[in-house]
């Protein structure tokens, strides 16, 4: 397993992380996600720790909590053997201090998901949205009070707009406050928005990217075709709602190249879709989600090995769009591109 530095940290994560959002399985977009039992969940920590991943991501709105209650029973015993990431602000009722980046709201939360999970610290703690209603100096100070005090050893954002971490980097060097090393985003070959801006700020800013969902929302698994709909027990059928939109054409243009490049190397679909994240700018590690041992056993699989310049460059005409303005002129126009060359 590669270990690459968590943005401008000295914390060195695995290339491939596991994403506990299939433990607990409650509530209509999670129990499509996977319902892991502990025993379950630990024997899927047991395959990731024997190949290198070490990292485990969860929330505490997975499945309302449940999720870190099994990772935090899973990993029992072996506390040194792993890192652990979790996130916070996102809903967890309906009350007034249920939600949000407040100082109340972020010091209940984290003494919440140190008790489910088991621990004292935490290693990673992202914001799993921005709180617009909460002053960026409030919930800046708070997390480096956690942090002070021990509960939390890094802090991150995600699912963050370009303008909302720059203003949050910038007030945190200002206070000498705990800088977010962080962005924990969607990225995959049918989801390239994170390049536009955020990868840019990532690479001046010392900002690691964790990606979430690098197979589209399931539907780079290789079980989605051209001139077929995706199989009956798909959980795209469940979970496409919470997701971006994918045009079809792009898709299937998408999964004719992911099939092209799988025949000449050999590998499985989600294998190459994993593999060309892991050599993007930025990209710290890919988080991989997995409901049985199948799955992880060959998403694992992305790593090992390496794409083809050739190879690459069929993934990146496939699945390139034009950027929103006003990032277009930037890739497109011969003066901006001189001036901005895009990120390597």
């Amino acid at each position: 397993m590669e270990y690459r530095s968590l943005g401008a940290s000295g914390l060195k994560v695995p290339v491939l992380s596991f994403g506990a959002g299939t433990f607990g399985g409650e509530g209509p977009l999670f129990s499509a996600w996977g319902n892991s039992s502990i025993a379950e969940a630990r024997r899927l920590i047991d395959i990731c720790l024997e190949a290198g991943v070490t990292l485990f991501d969860t929330a505490d709105v997975y499945s309302s909590g449940a999720s870190e209650e099994v990772l935090g029973a899973a990993i029992k015993g072996r506390r040194d053997q792993v890192l652990i990431s979790t996130k916070a602000s996102l809903p967890m009722g309906d009350g007034p201090e249920d939600a949000g980046s407040s100082r109340r709201r972020l010091l209940r939360a984290v003494d919440a998901s140190l008790k489910r999970l088991g621990v004292d610290a935490i290693d990673l703690l992202q914001l799993h949205a921005f709180d617009a209603g909460t002053p960026i100096d409030e919930t800046l100070s708070t997390l480096d009070l956690l942090v002070r005090a021990g509960k939390l050893r890094y802090v991150g954002v995600s699912n963050f707009s370009g303008w909302h971490l720059m203003k949050s980097l910038a007030i945190a060097e200002r206070h000498g406050w705990t800088r977010y090393v962080a962005h924990q985003v969607f990225y995959s070959l049918v989801g390239r928005d994170y390049e536009w801006e955020l990868m840019p700020l990532g690479l001046d800013q010392g900002v690691g990217a964790l990606v979430w969902s690098p197979l589209g929302w399931g539907r780079l698994t290789g079980k989605i075709r051209r001139g077929q709909a995706a199989p009956e027990g798909s959980r795209l059928h469940e979970t496409a709602k919470w997701g971006p939109p994918v045009d079809d054409e792009r898709l299937y243009r998408v999964v004719d190249a992911l099939e092209a490049v799988a025949a000449d190397t050999g590998k499985s679909v989600p294998q190459i879709a994993i593999a060309w994240l892991l050599t993007r700018p930025t990209v710290s590690s890919v988080i991989i989600g997995a409901r049985n041992e199948t799955q992880l056993r060959d998403n694992l699989g992305a790593v090992g090995w390496s794409l083809s310049p050739e190879q690459i460059a069929t993934l990146d005409g496939a699945s390139n769009v034009m950027a929103a303005y006003p990032y277009y002129p930037y890739r497109t126009q011969e003066g901006f591109a001189r001036l901005n060359p895009p990120p390597v």
